[in-house]
């Protein structure tokens, strides 16, 4: 992969671990239905659509992670937006949270451009691979406990691929609690945005308030505290800043 989000069928060694390729990864990402309610939702949305994309082929399937296998920042969020990711195949993109998210991370010098519109359109992660715990979107923005389990397998897997990864970048409390299971901090740290957790190794995990419109469109999040915490991510991970 080369930070395009198109994963070739010919994956270097790098982008091999236990047998499995992250080409061979993602295919069984996008292939799974082990959760009947998210199974149901997800392909409900993609029929129904919303009015603005009415003319549009939603993705409709589970969306696995994208960007640079080589990262030092890994952002991980919670799942695909029902009329984003649910709809255009890619994480953070096509709805309002994703016009965040890339904003700041071109900011940051991190992305190649400061919009993702969907899959092919030429933007390349710099040093960035972008995730989430629970790869369907589920009703309400909120999954439940068991589908969120269900998914740690794929979690656990996509993240140890990342043996360059130096900050974890999680967007709201849901990915922060599942990047310290992941990691296995303990005692298990309290999300707050800006917060940092000094990890073995020399690596952080930094928390932010989630790109969603709940936190947005109230001014919870400003693009100022974004850009703020993107740019102490960046930093942590020993990349130089940006195109602000």
């Amino acid at each position: 992969m080369d930070g395009s989000g198109l994963v070739p069928d010919s994956a270097s060694r790098e982008g091999v671990k236990g047998g499995v390729s992250l080409p061979e990864l993602e295919r069984e990402i996008v292939g799974c239905r082990k959760c009947p309610r998210l199974v149901r939702w997800r392909e409900r949305v993609a029929r129904e659509k919303k009015a603005a994309y009415a003319g549009q082929i939603y993705w409709g399937k589970p969306v696995p992670g994208w960007g640079d296998p080589k990262a030092r920042v890994v952002v991980v969020g919670l799942a695909p937006g029902a009329h984003g990711a649910n709809r255009t195949g890619r994480m953070f993109t096509g709805d309002n949270s994703g016009e965040w998210l890339y904003r700041a991370l071109w900011k940051a010098g991190l992305a190649s451009q400061k919009e993702s519109t969907g899959r092919g359109d030429g933007l390349k992660l710099n040093d960035v691979w972008i995730t989430s715990p629970v790869k369907c979107a589920p009703p309400t923005n909120r999954p439940t406990p068991r589908e969120r389990d269900q998914c740690a397998g794929f979690f656990r897997q996509e993240m140890g691929f990342l043996i360059g990864a130096k900050v974890y970048l999680a967007l709201g409390g849901f990915g922060f609690d599942a990047v310290a299971r992941f990691l296995g901090v303990k005692p298990r740290p309290k999300f707050s945005h800006g917060v940092e957790v000094a990890l073995p190794g020399g690596r952080w995990l930094v928390g932010a308030y989630h790109v969603s419109q709940q936190n947005t469109f109230t001014g919870r999040l400003t693009e100022k505290m974004l850009d703020e915490v993107m740019g102490k991510a960046a930093r942590r991970a020993g990349l130089s800043a940006g195109n602000s």
